[in-house]
């Protein structure tokens, strides 16, 4: 939504008068604006369109409220301070649950979780113990909502990840006097700060008592604009990668279809392109057998990924721990939560999503010591670009070249142990920004 705003002041703002007044009041048009389109939305008969994401974002917006106050009314009995944690969607919420977990453990604070994407609330609502005391949809961010949002949590502490910039929560996160931090901050060239009509997103940036960001060029960036209160701190994606590598899990039916095989598992595969790579992968190598990872479960999507597939394929849904797969090439899974645990079943490993502006956790597999592939759009992620120069990872554009970088890999233990070693070591060097992080938002305490 965010992003939404910001290309739509790109296209707008040059019509308008070059002012901050103008700026603030183009912006918070565009959100009353979004927010008499989700009230509609949400409005209309559940046979109607739109579908999705879009209606789910429209009805939670609406509930949210309620939610709020039914939850937070009873927080009067426990006295705990709130820390109030915002993740875009559940891909960033990956970085913020090592802290989450270990701001849980803790047992001082009441920690408030928000998201503004249906996958990450829905993933988490409901299944938070031991990460989260509650969980809502974050309301659009006008003055009013931002206002009565802060006058139910009344967060002593708020914690952004990675790239979210709303202005009127963090002006009125300002003038209320609460330490605000962004965790794993991306700051690129392409930022709104750095636009002519940017002014309201860098007054927004002076809320922040601290910047921890993922590397010196995100820093130099920052300090280009004043702000000298900026720590290098990596990603916490790798502390929650490694713990779920390292801790035991088996899956009876994965492991009846994976036994004495080597396999390519493909996760969060999403959109026509991604899904054109792996299965097209798949029927040239019809001696390999591949687990599909979806991003959003559909009975549409499922029909397309087997209609795409010229071996055998079934889902998960449809196999028992008796299950016969001796012809069966590919296993799709059809739930969700898994995807993290299920690389340790592979070989090799491709992830979805690198040809929108959203490519998924390289990570999770690369913990393993997988080699991965994945889509070229890497400008929002330094992770995959790091792994590539260092031979774990390899960027591929059509399925000529997805071919091109596995086929070698099937026939060369020596180059795959190679690999295995430099992901590796390559994860363990990465990891324990948790623990830095930590410290800055507990100013020094334990």
């Amino acid at each position: 939504m965010c992003g939404i705003i910001h290309l739509s002041i790109c296209t707008f703002a040059p019509m308008m008068t070059n002012t901050p007044d103008a700026m603030n009041d183009l912006y918070n048009a565009f959100l009353h604006i979004g927010k008499s389109a989700l009230d509609f939305i949400a409005s209309l008969p559940r046979p109607c369109p739109p579908h999705g994401k879009i209606r789910k974002l429209a009805i939670g917006q609406q509930e949210v409220w309620g939610q709020l106050h039914q939850e937070l009314s009873k927080k009067e009995a426990d006295r705990r301070p709130v820390i109030w944690l915002h993740a875009s969607s559940l891909g960033e919420y990956g970085v913020a649950r090592p802290i989450a977990r270990q701001l849980c453990a803790q047992g001082r604070w009441q920690i408030v979780v928000t998201f503004f994407s249906p996958t990450g609330y829905e993933a988490l609502k409901g299944k938070h113990q031991g990460e989260a005391d509650h969980v809502f949809y974050l309301p659009l961010d006008t003055r009013r909502q931002a206002r009565a949002f802060l006058d139910i949590v009344h967060p002593a502490k708020a914690l952004f990840i990675i790239s979210e910039y709303w202005p009127n929560y963090l002006c009125e996160l300002k003038r209320r006097g609460i330490p605000t931090f962004l965790v794993s901050g991306l700051i690129t060239p392409k930022a709104p700060f750095f636009h002519w009509y940017g002014g309201r997103f860098r007054d927004a940036l002076k809320a922040f008592t601290h910047f921890m960001v993922l590397d010196e060029a995100s820093a130099k960036r920052l300090e280009s604009l004043g702000h000298t209160n900026v720590t290098v701190t990596g990603d916490p994606l790798f502390d929650n990668a490694a713990a779920v590598a390292s801790t035991p899990w088996h899956n009876p039916i994965v492991e009846r279809f994976t036994a004495g095989r080597h396999v390519f598992v493909a996760g969060s595969v999403e959109g026509r392109k991604d899904l054109e790579l792996v299965c097209t992968l798949a029927n040239r190598h019809k001696d390999i057998r591949f687990i599909i990872v979806p991003h959003e479960i559909s009975a549409e999507g499922l029909r397309r990924i087997k209609c795409l597939l010229a071996g055998a394929a079934r889902c998960y849904s449809e196999c028992t721990e008796a299950t016969d797969f001796g012809n069966v090439q590919t296993l799709i899974i059809d739930f969700v939560g898994a995807l993290a645990r299920l690389y340790r079943y592979g070989t090799w490993a491709y992830v979805g999503g690198g040809f929108t502006p959203h490519l998924h956790s390289v990570i999770e597999p690369a913990v393993y010591g997988i080699p991965v592939a994945f889509g070229p759009r890497t400008e929002r992620k330094i992770t995959p670009r790091e792994m590539e120069r260092l031979g774990i990872g390899r960027v591929v554009r059509t399925a000529a070249e997805l071919d091109k970088w596995f086929a070698p890999l099937t026939a060369n233990p020596m180059r795959l142990e190679q690999i295995r070693q430099n992901a590796l070591a390559y994860t363990r060097r990465n990891i324990g920004a948790t623990k830095e992080i930590m410290h800055i938002i507990s100013d020094g305490q334990p």
